[in-house]
């Protein structure tokens, strides 16, 4: 985060978010709803790796 906004306070951001034309409040609506899509897809996947993370489930890497 640059420097300018995080001297900025959340109901500030909204101030300065909510002076945009309405377009460009949509388009960023999407884009955030996309970002927040993929952070919670990635820590979703996560938890379906976590198994091979395991020492005792290592089957992998067991010499035959």
């Amino acid at each position: 985060m640059s420097n300018i906004m995080s001297n900025l306070s959340l109901e500030e951001i909204k101030a300065i978010l909510f002076q945009l034309p309405e377009q460009e409040l949509v388009t960023l609506v999407t884009d955030l709803e996309e970002r927040l899509q993929t952070t919670a897809m990635m820590h979703l996947a996560e938890t379906g790796f976590q198994e091979w993370e395991d020492e005792e489930e290592d089957i992998y890497n067991a010499e035959a």
